[in-house]
């Protein structure tokens, strides 16, 4: 390869890209297109959805919306049937969508775990399935889920969460046996503490305003207490999703790749 950039170019790729309404996914979306492939943004909102693929295409990139409850498994499937039906392939598959629950581990319902397993868990099972099937007959293709810095030291009122996501790590490794012989790489990353809307809830008021003092207040011992001193951005995963989606990462599967400002060093 004359230049190395070559190896992070996706153009003629295919990716979705699930919780691309908004953070995250959204960041994903737009990081993946601008790279050059053609972007489906699915997410459970249809209209934020449809924001993130027309703030892809207003730059010229390729992308388009569709709505999934990640949680439903048939819908899932058809999303995947329909873009390798109109794209004639399937290169990027990225379970971005979550949700979180604060809640002690005496406090939760049955109902609020089912929801939390549902949407973190078996939603991201779900979309490794319909990619990998795809993938699989191929002979190519990259599956990079979302674990979480939880999986990595416990935190009172995340037990939800740190158990979906700890799965999700052991399901990325297994996945990856499964398909390598086949071309296809499976990958997780287990980000840090990222400024999303998932986490902005604490100090954004109900006009959507922020409430700067509280923000800090939520910000500053993570902040600190961080070997970089600083909070993770949206773009700092989406940009670690891009080296796992392209050519540069053709030698890696069944890894978790961690970017969370030092937080953790397993």
């Amino acid at each position: 390869m004359s230049d190395p950039r070559d190896a992070f170019d996706l153009t003629g790729r295919v990716a979705v890209v699930t919780g691309a309404g908004s953070g995250i996914g959204a960041e994903t979306a737009r990081v993946l297109a601008a790279a050059g492939a053609a972007v489906t943004c699915a997410d459970r909102n249809g209209p934020a959805a449809a924001a993130t693929a027309r703030a892809i295409t207003a730059t010229g990139a390729t992308g388009a919306a569709a709505v999934v409850d990640v949680a439903q498994h048939t819908e899932v499937d058809e999303l995947l049937e329909r873009v390798a039906a109109e794209q004639g392939r399937v290169d990027v598959m990225a379970n971005v969508a979550g949700i979180i629950d604060h809640q002690l581990v005496v406090d939760t319902s049955e109902a609020d775990l089912d929801q939390i397993l549902a949407v973190n868990l078996k939603g991201v099972f779900f979309g490794c399935q319909a990619a990998a099937r795809r993938m699989v007959t191929q002979g190519s293709g990259s599956i990079i889920n979302l674990s979480s810095a939880a999986i990595d030291a416990p935190a009172a009122m995340l037990a939800g969460y740190a158990m979906t996501k700890a799965a999700v790590a052991q399901l990325t490794k297994t996945l990856a046996v499964e398909v390598g012989p086949a071309g296809v790489r499976v990958n997780a990353l287990a980000p840090g503490f990222i400024l999303t809307p998932m986490v902005g809830r604490h100090f954004t008021e109900p006009d959507g305003t922020i409430d700067e003092e509280r923000k800090e207040l939520t910000v500053a011992p993570i902040r600190d207490a961080t070997p970089l001193r600083r909070i993770g951005a949206p773009e700092d995963v989406a940009l670690a999703i891009l080296y796992l989606a392209s050519d540069a990462s053709s030698f890696m599967t069944g890894q978790i790749l961690r970017p969370n400002g030092g937080v953790a060093m397993p």
